[in-house]
């Protein structure tokens, strides 16, 4: 039997004066192709006077688009929703059978739609240190995966950060901790630099007590 839990997000901004603002994208709505159920969703923003419309953008994420005609002092916004915790198995997925070894080549057809996550965004020597130390060759992608990523764990220690923003790779890997994030970071860059197309992703990290 699954568990339900209730997840409730209040952001609120106040402003010294009453301001016009240009039309607000919210994306706290959980993707449509995520594998985890959502029951119920409910968003609600002040001030009243505002116009919604939803939206996808390029990456299939479901985002508000909220304008307001008049000036504001303030915006307030509250999302409830309620989540299945169904258990997932993380290894239920197919690959295609020329990429069931590492390393491979992307057919040209994926390789189009796939650059932009191949792309390595931020560049340091430790990183290239660090991507030195992975795997060079497999027979199995699902254990170079998890290899990877073991490493990463051993590498990195996991804290809570509440700071705004993400470390670069190169902090995590010089201070040997991050947040979930953070480690979801260097790891995309990690797999681009291997050349495996990786793409970062966000969520709630819902962790339940006996």
């Amino acid at each position: 039997m699954s568990i339900q839990v209730a997840l409730h997000h209040h952001t609120r901004y106040e402003y010294e004066r009453s301001i016009r603002v240009d039309p607000q994208l919210v994306r706290l709505r959980p993707a449509y192709h995520a594998r985890t159920p959502i029951i119920a969703y409910g968003i609600e923003v002040s001030p009243d006077d505002h116009f919604r419309n939803w939206q996808q953008d390029p990456f299939g994420n479901p985002m508000a688009r909220y304008v307001f005609p008049e000036k504001i002092d303030h915006l307030d916004i509250t999302v409830d929703l309620i989540a299945d915790m169904t258990v997932i198995n993380p290894f239920d997925f197919f690959i295609a059978e020329y990429a069931d070894q590492f390393p491979f080549d992307y057919q040209p057809e994926n390789l189009r739609q796939l650059s932009p996550y191949l792309s390595v965004e931020e560049d340091d020597p430790s990183v290239d240190d660090f991507v030195a130390k992975m795997p060079l060759r497999t027979d199995r992608l699902v254990d170079f995966l998890v290899e990877v990523n073991q490493i990463a764990h051993r590498r990195v220690d996991y804290t809570v950060r509440l700071e705004p923003g993400v470390q670069t790779p190169a902090e995590t890997l010089r201070i040997g901790r991050g947040s979930c994030r953070d480690s979801a970071w260097l790891l995309t860059q990690v797999f681009r630099k291997l050349g495996m197309a990786a793409r970062f992703v966000s969520g709630y990290l819902i962790q339940l007590t006996a």
